[in-house]
């Protein structure tokens, strides 16, 4: 049985904190500036042991492709723009070796995927024929016939029929198409590529090649965005009534170019508060709902939550091992945090040595693993008491029963014996929560 952790019994205060810059958004748990390069043997050892997950358990793969046609201001994912068509390709030949190497391994070389994600950067900028080569190499290593979603990122100025019925017929069962917002005037102020006429067109085409899911991103709190243009675009995607949607409320992470035009005083427009951006989130929700839609998380909305799942979000927040592959790609197998290195000439120079292009990793304890499911499960809005009963070992209401008190008081959650639940408004500001459960040690650490 998992104890509960000294310093967490300590009296700590509140973490609400909501500065307009940096990150807010939690990927996981502990955070990324913990996981060092000292620690990548351990990584390579797990690796090289048969794995300790049974047979049926969940393992997912991720696939980063780093290009795209422009960057966009508010972007703080690694990408690359003006590459040519050699040089992408070359990328794609370097990240089917790195997948060869790790099916090699011992960890790796028995596992069935249960789910499979594209994302970037921009996948669907890949030309047709670079698509379909890539796309039947990997599976020649590592087939997914078996898996239960495979999601694909595009972007609507890189879609075309074509592309679409490469991705259709290797079994892609979920779409998420890039939007953001439905106004040619924002898309424009926020670096964006497309217009709303290609959006449209883009949606055409997906929806006459079909696919199971199709969701649609959008950001709350763009530059230029007001309650007007915000809401119109909603009631724009809402008549094209997609299967999921996703909406993430706008940071402006210090390498963006956004942070750097906010430092010097060139935008035209103050960025929405978080005040603002929860206001419109949570008007959002109501009117999907409205619709039919079904809250799913502190993120998206679904039309049907049987037959329009998440299997990529839901199975990681519930511990299962994903592989990330490409330069700076995260992993997480058998409790062990791993991510590439960060230089794509690195990361091409140690795949052509046949060695795994792991730049830093964190080996997660017990009580750490603990803690990285019910932070991730909280963002689903809500963490069952059997199951971390059953897995763990604990009662969360006593292993967690400070700040849960305290959070509860402030109306942003209630916990019974069935679990943990996050009120409406908590879950506006779920990320905001999150490391008020953390270990003492991560406590005020960097996202990144």
């Amino acid at each position: 049985m998992t104890r509960t952790h000294r310093d967490d019994q300590r009296p700590a205060p509140l973490a609400t904190d909501e500065p307009l810059e940096g990150h807010y958004f939690v990927s996981t748990y502990p955070p990324f500036s913990t996981w060092t390069a000292d620690r990548v043997a351990d990584a390579k050892r797990m690796l090289n042991r048969a794995p300790t997950a049974s047979p049926d358990a969940a393992f997912g793969l991720y696939v980063h492709i780093p290009f795209c046609m422009k960057r966009c201001r508010y972007c703080y994912y690694l990408a690359y723009t003006g590459r040519s068509l050699e040089q992408i390709d070359g990328y794609l030949d370097t990240l089917v070796d790195e997948l060869a190497i790790y099916r090699r391994s011992p960890a790796l070389a028995e596992r069935d995927l249960s789910f499979v994600y594209f994302g970037g950067g921009t996948p669907s900028l890949l030309h047709e024929r670079s698509l379909a080569r890539m796309i039947d190499r990997l599976q020649s290593i590592m087939p997914w016939s078996k898996a239960k979603e495979v999601t694909f990122e595009c972007a609507p100025k890189t879609v075309n029929e074509c592309k679409l019925r490469i991705l259709k017929d290797s079994g892609v069962t979920r779409l998420s198409l890039g939007v953001q917002i439905m106004d040619d005037e924002v898309l424009r102020s926020n670096g964006r590529v497309h217009f709303v006429s290609d959006v449209e067109q883009a949606y055409a085409e997906i929806r006459k090649v079909g696919f199971p899911v199709v969701n649609i991103d959008l950001i709350v709190g763009l530059i230029g965005e007001t309650d007007s243009t915000f809401f119109g675009s909603l009631d724009r995607v809402l008549g094209m009534q997609p299967d999921s949607v996703t909406i993430y409320q706008l940071e402006i992470p210090h390498n963006t170019p956004l942070y750097a035009a906010l430092r010097c005083g060139g935008l035209d427009a103050t960025p929405a508060s978080w005040e603002e951006k929860r206001h419109r989130l949570a008007g959002a929700f109501a009117r999907l709902e409205e619709h039919g839609y079904h809250v799913r998380s502190a993120y998206a909305a679904v039309r049907d939550p049987v037959r329009h799942p998440f299997v990529y979000q839901d199975a990681q927040y519930h511990g299962a091992d994903l592989l990330g592959l490409g330069v700076s790609s995260f992993s997480y197998i058998d409790g062990v945090h791993f991510q590439n290195v960060t230089s794509n000439r690195a990361y091409v120079e140690k795949v052509r040595t046949g060695s795994c292009p792991i730049g830093r990793a964190y080996t997660l304890s017990d009580d750490e693993r603990l803690v990285r499911e019910f932070v991730l499960q909280l963002k689903l809005g809500r963490a069952d008491a059997k199951y971390f009963s059953g897995k763990f070992g604990v009662d969360l209401r006593e292993r967690f029963r400070r700040p849960l008190d305290q959070l509860a008081r402030l109306g942003w959650l209630s916990a019974d014996a069935q679990g943990i639940t996050v009120t409406r408004v908590g879950l506006l500001r779920v990320d905001r929560l999150l490391a008020n459960f953390y270990h003492r040690c991560h406590k005020n650490k960097q996202h990144s």
